[in-house]
């Protein structure tokens, strides 16, 4: 089977690339490498914007494929919010190509990294995907507005999709060869392990929430566990021929506290933390529902527990210090 991955060089489509691989896929990459790096691709790499239709089209000229991953995509929630026609263009544009691309080729499946963020603030613990959907970002709406328009390519096109509704990605490759690199980097554990190597001062945001310990309570995802889930769905489409959207994560809650506890216990570096204001529009509790992922998807994380995550993120951050 050949899938494309687009957005094949970053974080979590480069682990996801690595495992197809694994299991025997033929991958092809597609990447414009402005948040993706060239050496996580170690599969045929078609360097390219989605924005432009002439990179796709000259890109895969003589290609065919069974299906698509979708991973490219601006994915900084409070950046969307000073940015806004960029996440609308980038998100939702050059997504629109992409399916004009796969209609002219008939390519009938395609896997949709959406996020959790379509969901704001949910009013119901655990999130499940019939929870109402109440983006509080420009990015969340961005990829809101995709799944929408994903809606309308299967049923006036045939196109079938299944939506992964990500909660927290974290973890590196159990291998070490991969890992979290992005440039701001704004997630809570790649902040918190290079503090630890002294890069710089970690800030907490917010210690006054409604919660346990004063902190934010969010449910992290091993990212190879994400990216199984990732062939589960490629497998699930070629048998069913049915749209549907699932949420991944592990249904558990830690919060910001016990996070950093656990770094300073994996590195044994006791660093210090500032405490700075809330982040607008961080909600004090989420976590997801994985009920249906499991019993529909066969989604069984291996990974997801909070000390596993954070000893592969701190192993592969101490190994790429010198890289950023």
């Amino acid at each position: 089977m050949r899938i494309l991955v687009t957005g094949g060089a970053g974080y979590i489509g480069s682990v996801t690339a690595k495992l197809l691989q694994n299991k025997g896929y033929e991958v092809v990459v597609f990447d414009n490498l402005k948040g993706g790096y060239k050496e996580n691709v170690s599969s045929k790499l078609v360097v390219g914007d989605l924005l432009n239709k002439e990179d796709i089209n000259s890109g895969f000229k003589d290609e065919n494929f069974d299906a698509v991953i979708h991973f490219a995509a601006l994915a900084l929630a409070g950046e969307s919010m000073e940015q806004p026609f960029r996440y609308f263009q980038n998100n939702i544009l050059g997504g629109i190509n992409l399916l004009e691309f796969m209609k002219q080729r008939n390519v009938k499946y395609i896997v949709f990294s959406s996020t959790c963020a379509i969901y704001g603030t949910p009013k119901i613990l655990p999130v499940t995907e019939n929870a109402e959907k109440s983006p509080e970002s420009v990015y969340g709406e961005s990829k809101l507005a995709f799944e929408k328009i994903l809606y309308w390519y299967d049923k006036i096109y045939g196109i079938k999709h299944i939506n992964l509704r990500y909660f927290n990605a974290a973890g590196a490759f159990s291998d070490n060869s991969l890992g979290e690199n992005h440039n701001p980097e704004t997630h809570i554990i790649p902040r918190a392990i290079k503090a630890a190597l002294g890069e710089f001062e970690f800030e907490l945001y917010g210690n006054d929430y409604e919660t346990k310990d004063g902190t934010v309570i969010r449910d992290y995802i091993h990212v190879e566990d994400l990216a199984n889930a990732h062939i589960l769905a490629i497998e699930k489409l070629g048998k069913t021929n049915k749209s549907d959207s699932f949420n991944l994560g592990t249904g558990i809650g830690y919060s910001n506290l016990e996070v950093l506890n656990m770094i300073k216990k994996i590195s044994g570096i006791n660093f210090s933390i500032k405490i700075a204001p809330r982040r607008l529009g961080d909600p004090p509790i989420i976590y997801a529902d994985n009920k249906k992922a499991k019993e529909e998807l066969g989604f069984n994380p291996k990974y997801s527990d909070l000390e596993t995550i954070v000893k592969t993120a701190w192993q592969w951050h101490k190994k790429n210090k010198s890289n950023g």
